[in-house]
């Protein structure tokens, strides 16, 4: 007597045709068979649904091993050889190592094999040949899935077993994100903490005060059954990973990135990530939650060494911000007490370790440089406020648009010259129908004005693309004007006013220094120099 389990298991990664592979089809195939084998007693029955046979970590397997171990089962019944396993060496080594040692009989009914009956030579041949197909088939399966998968990122569709938080499937298209606006609310409020000066930490501590769901959470509040491997507690709290993680997805911009990570092949499910340059990115797949500016501006701050005070939230005014002129590293705060007042000081962090790495005596008083870094920004502000004024009254003059207005006029002419080109084809090709020109001299010809043709329409484009430079630089000058205009009265430099406007403040002595604006590349000068009073 054979106590047999039957092994049942049917994936649509590895192509399985569901109708026939279904579980109740195998199970009647498989207890249809074992009626006339009264030798033959079902003891178990293991089913794997959605596992694929490329890989034996499956729970099925594992339960059925185990009751091998046991002695409980002496026989295993599957359909056939592909729905036990898909790899070639794993299936091989159980049916003519594994099962025979153990005393384990094996029967796969479609295939014909049963490990108790006599086998000829043919069939000692023919069964590894069927999983060496087995095995190929799957390898065939991963290489369209994966190539199909390449397709759909590369069109901007998004692939994504479940969608980022911050947005929800389009009911019309399940590829295309639609944004949800109560996650939206969060994301940006997280953003605009950052430029506030909060630290990540801060960031998720106000979250969970406020009650707001983490973003597993709010997926599992949804009715997904979703899972990660972030999670460390029962209930997922925000972390200044989490907050990290949002901050740093440039998904939020509109930009679609993905394929940041894979797997060596198909029968490995291990992952790595990818280097940034092999991602799969396009621009303006789904509307923005966050603007690329913001973005670029949140990058800049995490990229700086952005560390808080102990027992402390939100951070310091200049963190980040500060450099010393001579070596250009950062500068910390260190506070001096003397007698009953305290006074903050501003001071080189490489000359403060080892005075031979930096030679420079960088030592500036904190109200020294408020009150430098306020005089030079409201000064800034005036003088873009008044270059606002300047370039409002050039905006009502006609020598504004002359240059876009030349540009617009090529355009126009050569298109002409193009359909005048065409039209000479068309009155050709009449002539040569008429027998008034010959075959030659119309081939000729033709050939000559779709030539005419193609240079003319090269030098369109080329155009176009000047004209479009051309307003887009006029944007990019003007820019910087209306950031600075946002502080127009200003009365206390803050955090959200120097991360906006500032890149970095160099300390070249205690009586001056050199203000780096974001906008720099866009107004005369560069850096500004202001000394200390």
């Amino acid at each position: 007597m054979y106590k047999a389990a039957i092994y049942i298991r049917v994936s649509k990664d590895d192509g399985d045709k569901l109708e026939s592979n279904s579980i109740s089809n195998q199970r009647t195939l498989i207890r249809s068979f074992l009626q006339d084998k009264p030798e033959i007693e079902i003891c178990s029955e293991w089913v794997d649904d959605g596992y694929s046979g490329v890989s034996f970590d499956r729970p099925g397997v594992r339960a059925l091993l185990h009751e091998i171990r046991e002695g409980t089962v002496t026989c295993v019944v599957v359909k056939d050889l592909s729905r036990f396993g898909r790899n070639y060496i794993e299936t091989g080594r159980y049916i003519e190592q594994v099962f025979p040692f153990l005393g384990v009989r094996f029967i796969a009914i479609n295939d014909g094999f049963d490990s108790a009956a006599k086998q000829s030579q043919a069939d000692d041949m023919i069964i590894p040949f069927k999983n060496l197909i087995n095995d190929a088939y799957s390898r065939d399966i991963s290489v369209k899935v994966r190539s199909g998968q390449n397709i759909r990122r590369k069109q901007g569709d998004y692939i994504g077993a479940f969608p980022l938080y911050g947005y929800f499937r389009s009911e019309e298209n399940k590829y295309k994100l639609e944004i949800d606006d109560y996650a939206a609310m969060t994301i940006r409020d997280i953003f605009q903490w950052k430029i506030q000066g909060m630290s990540n930490q801060g960031i998720a501590d106000r979250l969970n005060s406020m009650g707001i769901l983490s973003p597993l959470e709010y997926k599992r509040m949804l009715g997904w059954a979703f899972s990660t491997s972030f999670q460390l507690n029962p209930a997922a709290k925000w972390s200044a990973a989490s907050v990290s993680r949002v901050l740093k997805n440039e998904i939020y911009t509109g930009t679609m990135i993905q394929g940041r990570e894979s797997s060596p092949n198909y029968k490995i499910k291990k992952r790595f990530q990818k280097s940034p340059s092999e991602w799969i990115r396009v621009d303006g797949t789904h509307d923005a939650i966050i603007s690329k500016e913001d973005f670029a501006l949140v990058g800049r701050l995490l990229a700086a060494d952005t560390r808080t005070a102990p027992d402390n939230r939100d951070l310091h005014l200049y963190s980040g911000l500060l450099q010393c002129g001579t070596c250009h590293h950062s500068m910390i705060r260190r506070p001096v007490k003397s007698e009953k007042k305290t006074y903050i000081y501003y001071v080189c962090r490489t000359q403060k370790a080892d005075r031979k790495k930096c030679s420079a005596k960088c030592r500036i008083a904190e109200p020294k440089l408020d009150a430098c870094v306020k005089e030079i920004i409201q000064k800034l502000i005036s003088t873009a406020c008044e270059l606002n004024e300047i370039t409002d009254y050039l905006d009502t003059l006609p020598l504004k648009q002359a240059v876009v207005q030349q540009v617009d006029l090529r355009i126009q002419r050569k298109r002409n010259e193009c359909d005048h080109y065409k039209t000479l084809v068309f009155e050709l090709y009449g002539d040569y129908k008429k027998g008034i020109v010959s075959r030659d001299n119309y081939v000729a010809w033709k050939s000559i004005y779709e030539d005419s043709c193609e240079q003319i329409e090269r030098a369109v484009k080329a155009l176009e693309e000047e004209r479009s430079c051309l307003l887009k630089n006029h944007d990019l000058q003007n820019k910087w004007i209306d950031e600075f205009r946002k502080y127009k009265n200003i009365r206390k430099v803050t955090r959200t006013v120097l991360v906006s406007l500032i890149e970095k403040i160099e300390v070249i002595d205690k009586n001056r220094l050199q203000i780096h604006f974001s906008f720099q590349d866009y107004h005369a000068g560069g850096g500004f120099t202001g000394k200390t009073k």
